[in-house]
């Protein structure tokens, strides 16, 4: 007897040892399982580093390209570095902790089909912008409207165009559809010219409203027809994960553009 629970106590540090790496494994095997893509998608975020994604923030995507090459990979790699002291990847989730520069796709992309699941915490403010102009707003929910700052309504629900000028299209979302915080959120979202329609855990929010231009004072001219997919930080922890993106090739978009709606029947 006593030699089998001394054999025991030897044997339950291997155990533990193995029983760890088991379930080390396991996390990875569902981590990859989360950032695959359905079919015609690919992965913007694969889940393991942060290839394909640099630094940007709140910036004119027309002043930028018009930067001299290396004044303007001088200022992403000033980005870059910010954020990366502020974003980590852990079993397959994309995490900020509020602080630092945006997460910026280095490719651009014009008119897409963008899939992306968010959870967030109490005080959030934070969105995704598109062809890198803002946003796609996700919000606390819970935060009243103020009478100071009428405009500004958390309580109407994320999904809207909140740089959109008030009381236009797409500005607020239709309905409120955000889950309790602790629960994973998905977006999808099509934007075809500056038309964007949005869905949040599956219910419209944004019926192929016009996105308008943040960075022309006038809001006159288009957004960019090309640009990168920004995820925003903005003073609270969130996470990321199953970023999938299609792109949206000139049939399918004349298409929507036809059809008044990116619901197609």
């Amino acid at each position: 007897m006593t030699m089998l629970m001394n054999r025991g106590r030897l044997n339950t540090p291997r155990m533990v040892a193995a029983l760890f790496v088991a379930l080390q494994g396991f996390s990875s095997q569902l981590a990859m399982a989360q950032n695959v893509p359905p079919a015609g998608f690919i992965s913007l975020f694969n889940g393991k580093d942060l290839a394909g994604w640099q630094g940007g923030t709140t910036f004119d995507p027309a002043k930028l390209a018009a930067m001299p090459e290396a004044e303007r990979a001088e200022q992403i790699a000033k980005w870059t570095a910010t954020m990366k002291e502020h974003w980590r990847v852990e079993a397959g989730e994309l995490i900020n902790d509020g602080l630092g520069d945006y997460a910026t796709t280095d490719k651009y992309y014009g008119d897409f089909e963008l899939l992306v699941e968010y959870k967030t915490v109490a005080g959030a403010d934070s969105g995704i912008y598109l062809r890198g102009c803002p946003q796609v707003q996700i919000w606390d929910i819970n935060q009243p409207s103020l009478p100071a700052n009428p405009d500004r309504n958390p309580n109407k629900g994320s999904g809207g165009l909140f740089n959109n000028r008030p009381k236009t299209p797409g500005r607020d979302p239709l309905v409120v559809a955000d889950k309790p915080f602790g629960e994973w959120n998905s977006f999808r979202i099509i934007m075809v010219e500056s038309r964007v329609s949005v869905w949040l855990n599956e219910k419209l929010v944004v019926d192929h409203a016009v996105m308008e231009n943040y960075f022309d004072s006038n809001r006159m001219l288009p957004v960019p027809k090309t640009g990168p997919i920004q995820l925003q930080t903005h003073g609270g922890e969130i996470r990321w994960r199953n970023i999938f993106l299609r792109e949206i090739f000139p049939d399918e978009a004349q298409k929507i553009l036809a059809a008044g709606s990116a619901i197609l029947k």
